[in-house]
């Protein structure tokens, strides 16, 4: 099977983290369409992940100059636009989970397809939440809308590698049962 290679695609590393994780159901941000999401927290030292995406990154700008040029006379400075990489550090300083790394929101009007490890479909919803580790497919594109230019990020498929610490508070029903404390249950 021949591999295309498309320069604005990536697949991230199996340390990605996932983080509002609307994988399952479509979810609608500010009265917009509703979309199918997640924001991937990529380890600073993932440099490989990383010089990947700003490859993408640059490869979307190239590809989308004349959708970023619209009306204008001159194509915008890829420094000068909103871009979806983002450190985690500055711009969510006091939450843990983006502790040195970077992070991407990719989202999609098109369901993802959602795997394990090996690759088989995951169909348990209760298996991907907030804070699994998984590698994701994605892609990246130049837009021009109402005024606002830059580059967006798609999500494609997402891969769960491995279980996390949940974010957001919430712990699961498998882990809040796990002890049984019989003294307790007969009172």
């Amino acid at each position: 099977m021949a591999k295309f290679n498309n320069p604005t695609k990536v697949i991230t590393g199996v340390n990605t983290r996932w983080s509002y994780v609307n994988a399952w159901e479509p979810k609608s941000i500010n009265g917009g369409a509703p979309k199918y999401s997640v924001s991937l927290i990529i380890p600073k030292s993932d440099t490989k992940t990383l010089e990947k995406i700003r490859a993408a990154i640059q490869a979307a700008y190239e590809e989308g100059q004349s959708k970023l040029k619209g009306n204008g006379r001159s194509v915008p400075a890829l420094s000068a636009l909103k871009t979806p990489l983002r450190d985690g550090d500055v711009e969510r300083p006091d939450d843990e989970a983006y502790a040195n790394s970077y992070f991407v929101n990719a989202n999609s009007g098109t369901v993802p397809g959602i795997v394990d490890a090996d690759r088989n479909p995951i169909l348990e919803r209760s298996e991907v939440y907030s804070g699994v580790y998984g590698r994701a497919s994605i892609n990246f594109y130049a837009f021009n809308s109402n005024g606002n230019k830059g580059i967006a990020c798609g999500l494609n498929n997402l891969q769960k590698i491995r279980d996390g610490e949940p974010l957001g508070g919430k712990s699961r029903a498998e882990d809040d049962f796990a002890e049984e404390d019989e003294e307790d249950f007969l009172d």
